[in-house]
């Protein structure tokens, strides 16, 4: 992760499409931050990741947390990791909306 302008990671996973949408759409509202992408098993467990500078990062994290609680779901799991790893792109990578959208 750590190169030109992106000083955090920050995640959020709950269960089904309809949240991580309203979670996505409140995170991009919130702060600086660039959606990287998602991952969604087959469980309908959905994560979703932005980058940013750390401060956007957090308060992006928190109003997907908010948005999806004020829906009356869960948020099972959120992250926001300041200064992430180089090799953590080897993951993130894998998700982007690039490598998930259909040619």
């Amino acid at each position: 992760m750590a190169h030109e302008g992106i000083n955090a990671l920050g995640a959020i996973e709950t269960f089904g499409l309809v949240w991580v949408l309203e979670a996505g759409d409140a995170m991009c509202k919130a702060g600086d931050v660039t959606l990287i992408g998602y991952e969604n098993t087959a469980s309908g467990y959905i994560s979703i990741l932005v980058e940013g500078d750390v401060a956007a990062c957090k308060a992006a994290v928190a109003a997907g947390i908010k948005a999806v609680e004020d829906l009356g779901a869960e948020v099972y799991s959120s992250v926001v990791i300041p200064r992430p790893h180089p090799s953590l792109k080897k993951i993130t990578d894998k998700y982007t909306i690039e490598k998930l959208l259909p040619y």
